[in-house]
């Protein structure tokens, strides 16, 4: 199993990115894809999360309205829409993966596949 995060970079507050998570070596759609961002200093927070299997979402209240989450199950991608960026969205933002029994929720601590991060940083 590996996934790969691609679109991180330097945006100026309010602009936008959109963050890729490449999955492969999944046998079935059976899991659930969560971003994950850790600031310095700070523990990991999960973002938002999607189920590849029944398509349902969980966004984080801290950016509920600025980022969506989305799949491209033909292209087995999930998406990571961020909007009006704010200087303290700057992080390290990961993908990761678990099985969908465990649905989305804002833990990080079940997903057992990770991405190796993709930096994004909002200058003020």
């Amino acid at each position: 199993v590996q996934l790969v995060e691609s679109g991180g970079g330097l945006v100026q507050a309010g602009g936008s990115l959109r963050l890729s998570c490449a999955a492969a070596g999944f046998t079935s759609n059976d899991y659930v894809i969560g971003w994950v961002r850790q600031a310095p200093g700070k523990a990991r927070a999960g973002v938002a999360c999607i189920s590849r299997s029944d398509g349902r979402t969980w966004i984080s209240n801290s950016v509920q309205g600025r980022f969506t989450v989305s799949s491209d199950n033909a292209k087995d991608t999930v998406y990571l829409q961020m909007n009006n960026l704010l200087p303290e969205d700057t992080a390290v933002y990961s993908c990761a993966a678990a099985p969908a029994v465990y649905g989305c929720y804002p833990g990080t601590g079940h997903y057992d596949y990770w991405g190796q991060g993709t930096q994004v940083t909002v200058s003020s």
